[in-house]
């Protein structure tokens, strides 16, 4: 699935994590009906995105022709995920608070703390989870072909 990057950044808040979260809800329920019953102390989220946001703080063209730069703020409630979700660019970014297990479906996991840089390559399939205590705060920039949707969900 993919989702207009200007729709989707110039609509912050619940309605952008909505967007977001449906997309990975579907991705998220299948992967539990596979992973057979949850453990009694730990019920599978119906909705492990919701109350995401994704703030848009500035959009540019890049100095490369065809590209452009955009900034975001992630935010991420305890408990709660991203989505598994790629870009057509890559991701460079700052862990402004808390605790994240950044996934890939292509490599080890990375646990980011306050403070850890990240870069995430084009194309890379990705989930951040929250494995925290506090509301995660993602300082977030991509330079992105301005052709293509920011973010793809699966």
């Amino acid at each position: 699935m993919t989702i207009n990057r200007r729709a989707l950044l110039r609509t912050s808040g619940v309605a952008a994590a909505g967007a977001l979260g449906a997309a990975a809800l579907s991705s998220s329920a299948q992967a539990a009906d596979t992973a057979g019953p949850a453990h009694p102390h730990h019920p599978v989220d119906p909705d492990p995105t919701a109350g995401v946001t994704r703030t848009l703080l500035q959009e540019h063209p890049s100095p490369a022709e065809g590209w452009e730069t955009v900034q975001t703020l992630v935010q991420i409630p305890r408990h709660k995920e991203s989505g598994r979700h790629s870009h057509p660019g890559v991701e460079v970014g700052y862990i402004i608070r808390g605790d994240v297990l950044m996934k890939f479906d292509d490599r080890p996991s990375i646990r980011l703390r306050t403070g850890d840089p990240f870069f995430i390559p084009s194309g890379a399939i990705h989930n951040a989870v929250n494995v925290g205590k506090v509301t995660t705060m993602m300082l977030s920039t991509y330079v992105v072909d301005e052709d293509e949707p920011l973010v793809t969900t699966y």
